[in-house]
């Protein structure tokens, strides 16, 4: 019987600050496949992170099918905006958030895994990044700047990240990245340069297939998830008339949940798709697949 096996490796999320969005799930899909998590959380939330760990806040959410708590062998700083430490102006490193956390950079997260792991120091690398300052905003009035951060957190982060750490996988590793529809399809609302984030995150995912392919034998791909109501997807602001839209109009109409797209990671991760690299996955119900709105049909049908 095939089974997705995990056992003996180690996976590093980053983008885990709460048990709401698809990093979280992904991250418990790994264990439950019996893999080590470490995350990397932004700084700002880090505090509020542990916090809600140390209570008990996330208890029910961290539940495993074995009755064991989800529990993350490491928790590590990350601002992915950053390569180097000397890359921070002034006014982030000496923020409150950050002036106690020593190296918050990519650099600072590869020395943190390295002293922690050795090298090789583990097998499976989850980017669950990204921010759009102006995601509410049109593209055509996106500022240069918001446009530039979007681009920088949500896309060229996976490169920065795979640059450092890619040194530090095993050969058979993989690595996966989140993206979304409006890489290819124009999303109303999905605004700040976010799109063009998202298309070149999948353009690098190809070209990062062959590059680390070669240099060091590991996989990349992108899944490209459904909307789902995550805290984070809240900044959008009409992210639950996103979720309903596509609930009615997918070949499969009902919502997308963020289990859905932790196991498809999983199986990604794993030996089971050994052969799969340099793809864009879709876990959406299959809604990328549709070309007309059904509730229009039925409109001209009544």
């Amino acid at each position: 019987m095939l089974s997705i096996d995990l056992s003996g490796r180690r996976a590093l999320v980053a983008g885990v600050a709460d048990d709401g969005g698809f990093g979280f799930y992904i991250a418990k899909s790994l264990a439950e496949a019996g893999a080590t998590v470490c995350v990397a959380t932004w700084p700002p939330a880090l505090n509020i992170f542990r916090n809600m760990l140390e209570r008990g806040k996330m208890d029910e959410s961290r539940k495993l099918s074995n009755g064991a708590l989800l529990e993350f062998e490491r928790i590590y700083p990350l601002d992915a905006a950053f390569d180097t430490l000397a890359d921070a102006p002034a006014d982030i490193r000496e923020n409150k958030r950050y002036k106690d956390l020593g190296d918050f950079s990519v650099q600072g997260l590869t020395d943190r895994l390295a002293a922690d792991f050795g090298s090789p120091a583990f097998d499976i690398l989850v980017h669950s990044l990204a921010n759009g300052p102006e995601v509410k905003k049109p593209l055509l009035e996106t500022s240069r700047a918001g446009y530039l951060a979007a681009v920088s957190v949500s896309a060229y982060s996976l490169v920065g990240m795979l640059q450092r750490l890619g040194p530090l996988m095993r050969k058979g590793g993989s690595v996966l990245s989140l993206t979304y529809m409006a890489s290819e399809k124009v999303i109303p609302g999905y605004g700040g340069g976010m799109s063009s984030a998202k298309a070149a995150l999948e353009s690098d995912t190809r070209t990062l297939a062959f590059e680390a392919g070669r240099k060091w034998g590991i996989r990349v791909n992108t899944i490209s998830a459904g909307p789902y109501a995550s805290r984070a997807a809240s900044a959008i602001g009409i992210i639950e008339k996103m979720v309903q839209y596509c609930a009615r109009n997918a070949p499969l109409p009902e919502a997308l949940s963020a289990d859905e797209v932790g196991h498809t990671a999983a199986f990604l991760a794993s030996p089971l798709g050994s052969g799969i690299t340099g793809s864009t996955v879709y876990v959406d119900k299959g809604y990328h697949a549709m070309g007309m709105e059904v509730d229009a049909l039925t409109s001209r049908d009544s």
